[in-house]
């Protein structure tokens, strides 16, 4: 089993937004827009970078001032990483598009028996 999910949800590690065009904030907006983010962990070999559904009771949004690239940010939502349930957490700064995230290991889910 992969180490990178436990790695990653000890501590905090430098994150950023990586843009595909030349506009990174409208991007990220229309991202939001959509519901799926990318948030890119560059400590690890190569960076790993991960997508996943907002998690509107994790995330917040109210200090963003996407009209003048401005506030932070706070993006949150859950996804498998190596098979390993985890929810990403990141706290992203408008202006530069970069900050600090780290996971959350999961509970798994245990059906009842019948």
């Amino acid at each position: 089993m992969s180490e990178l999910p436990y790695k990653l949800s000890k501590g905090e590690h430098r994150v950023i937004i990586s843009a595909v065009r030349d506009n990174p904030l409208a991007e990220l907006k229309a991202a939001i827009d959509r519901n799926f983010v990318h948030v890119k962990f560059t400590e690890t070999r190569g960076g790993t970078e991960l997508g996943f559904r907002l998690d509107p009771q994790h995330s917040d949004l109210s200090k963003a001032d996407f009209s003048q690239g401005s506030g932070e940010i706070r993006l949150a939502g859950n996804l498998k990483l190596d098979g390993v349930p985890v929810r990403c957490v990141a706290e992203v700064d408008l202006a530069k598009m970069e900050g600090w995230g780290h996971l959350e290991i999961l509970e798994e889910a245990v059906p009842a028996s019948a």
